[in-house]
């Protein structure tokens, strides 16, 4: 399948579980294809870069692992990434990346991420919080920077800051959100 005749496809793709698990599934099982979707991914001025997307969330999220070929790739371009309903899985894919890199298990991501993945990953999703997106993107944005934060120790004490001084102008998932990340950065201060 040609980068066109996958973009093509990609017009099938929906918000529903079903219609992006197939897609996902197509992706693991040809894996020739994921630089195509990612091309896709990353034409960030098409319309249909949100469902290259969310076919790329649903194969992180079914084995994370398979992005490790494409990290260098997915980390240099994923701050250019604009078309709301593609942040949002891009912020979900940094966290996927967070929670494997933090896992208490040996697996390829904390083999094969790097310093320099991770210091990408930090810098969009500190712009992701400080920036006007959507909830969503900051919710995953605030676990994953708390997440890295356990080993690099400059970025809770900014990621606290920046929710401290939002708090009172965003939406009541945010303050949730940043209510129980803020707690998680004061037990580990003590």
């Amino acid at each position: 399948m040609t980068t066109e005749q996958l973009y093509k496809e990609l017009n099938y793709v929906n918000h529903s579980r079903e219609k992006r698990l197939f897609y996902a599934n197509l992706m693991q099982d040809n894996p020739e294809l994921v630089p195509r979707l990612l091309d896709i991914l990353f034409r960030v001025d098409d319309k249909i870069s949100p469902r290259a997307a969310w076919v790329f969330e649903f194969m992180c999220n079914h084995n994370i692992e398979t992005i490790v070929p494409y990290l260098d790739v997915f980390t240099e371009k994923m701050h250019k990434v604009k078309i709301e309903s593609a942040v949002r899985p891009v912020a979900k894919i940094c966290e996927f990346l967070a929670a494997a890199y933090n896992a208490k298990t040996d697996n390829l991501i904390k083999t094969n991420l790097t310093q320099t993945h991770i210091e990408r990953i930090i810098e969009t999703c500190f712009d992701y919080m400080i920036n006007d997106v959507k909830v969503a993107p900051k919710a995953y944005s605030m676990t994953t920077l708390f997440m890295f934060g356990n080993s690099m120790d400059w970025v809770h004490p900014e990621l606290a800051r920046i929710l401290q001084d939002d708090f009172s102008k965003q939406s009541a998932a945010y303050k949730a959100r940043a209510r129980h990340i803020l707690k998680k950065i004061k037990r580990k201060q003590m």
